[in-house]
């Protein structure tokens, strides 16, 4: 009994000492977890690289929110629009920027080391990488606006053909770097791509055609987008782009119609859209009971309206004509040949309406006469004997 007691004692002496020395033990596993938190990193050096990097995505929105907004409330103001189109282009590239250079202190307190650090370098110089080239991707649309002088040379559509391409040849270039920083040779890769190319080309023999006829009609000058134009055969409508394997045109019902380039560089093209003058050719025929000076008057009164009024174009610059024609079945006729000032198909049409009315005046109200109309005339020279028509007596009521 009196060893329990001795015993319990001295347990109970030992108990602050234990307690001592379990705490130290929790500590210190405390301190290994935050020497060691995630790949042997310090949590500390965690804490620290989510801080820098948060500060970097406060500046970008402290960049995209004033300064760069205020850049383009000024831009606005200026008499010009190449400037605002130059900021709204280079302003996603610019507000990626902040989050490179976070990710990359960030990189830098966090002091990674063998695959992780190689890795963090790679994807960092990629993202830079990535930037440039998506600036001088997005860069080349405000330089296209500056570049209009190059129209009246290359054409509108050469212009857009060419800017297309360096787009695609910055993106190529852009890739290759990028393939580049994580080790890819590009070298062998290209090889293989050509053979690869020697192999399909042999199958896209058409597609090559289309884009060297597609070349063929914008050198030429065949035709612009808007323009409204016939292809014989093949379609009628307004042209609305000029790709690099074909031409969409929208017929005048509004269905779009995709031409083969190689079909429009072979074809008869008609363009209506250049036309300097629109046409009104027409032969008006009157009775015959028409005199001469009813036929006189009729022809001088509609030369007389086409000399002096504006919406008709003058000799010498077009060729115009009233003239009687010649003797139908039934009509005597005049051929009416003449150009419009205006080339607008609603315009037109309008000029012309007025015409025909005027026509129709001078005809039957200042020559007296009628238009005349197909028409058939039966002469009996005698009766059958014995077939005099019986004369019908109405019954009586």
């Amino acid at each position: 009994m009196a060893d329990n007691v001795a015993n319990k004692i001295a347990d109970k002496q030992e108990t602050p000492e234990l307690i001592t020395k379990q705490a130290g033990d929790f500590w210190a596993e405390v301190v290994d977890v935050w020497n060691n938190g995630f790949l042997g990193i310090d949590i500390g050096q965690i804490i620290v690289a989510l801080g820098i990097f948060s500060i970097f995505l406060i500046l970008r929105g402290v960049l995209s929110k004033y300064i760069l907004h205020t850049l383009h409330l000024w831009t606005k103001k200026s008499n010009t629009d190449l400037d605002d189109k130059i900021i709204e282009a280079l302003l996603p590239p610019v507000r990626f920027i902040p989050i490179i250079m976070g990710l990359f202190f960030a990189a830098q307190a966090l002091e990674f080391d063998g695959i992780v650090a190689e890795f963090l370098t790679r994807l960092i110089r990629s993202m830079i990488a990535f930037t440039i080239f998506w600036a001088l991707h997005r860069a080349l649309d405000p330089i296209q606006h500056l570049s209009r002088k190059m129209e009246k040379l290359l054409t509108k559509v050469m212009t857009v053909w060419i800017f297309k391409f360096l787009k695609v040849l910055v993106f190529f270039i852009g890739a290759a770097v990028i393939l580049e920083i994580w080790g890819i040779a590009i070298g062998p890769l290209l090889g293989g791509v050509g053979l690869f190319g020697v192999a399909i080309a042999l199958g896209a023999q058409d597609l090559f055609k289309n884009l060297i006829g597609g070349l063929t009609v914008i050198a030429e000058k065949r035709f612009y987008p808007g323009d409204w134009i016939k292809v014989d055969g093949i379609v009628e409508g307004t042209v609305e782009e000029i790709g690099f394997r074909s031409t969409r045109v929208r017929r005048f019902d509004k269905a779009p119609v995709y031409v083969p380039n190689s079909a429009l560089s072979d074809a008869v093209v008609t363009n209506f859209s250049r036309m300097t003058n629109r046409r009104i050719y027409w032969k008006i025929g009157v009775t015959y009971s028409t005199t001469r000076e009813q036929l006189t008057l009729i022809r001088d009164e509609i030369a007389n309206y086409l000399a002096t009024c504006d919406d008709f174009e003058k000799p010498p610059n077009v060729s115009t004509f009233v003239r009687l024609d010649s003797f139908n079945d039934s009509s005597i006729d005049f051929m009416i040949y003449s150009f419009t000032k205006t080339t607008d198909w609603g315009e037109w049409l309008a000029v012309k309406e007025e015409f025909a009315l005027v026509i129709k005046d001078i005809v039957e109200k200042k020559a007296g006469t009628n238009f005349a109309f197909p028409s058939q005339s039966i002469y009996l020279e005698s009766m059958p004997t014995g077939s005099d028509p019986e004369i019908f007596t109405p019954p009586e009521k």
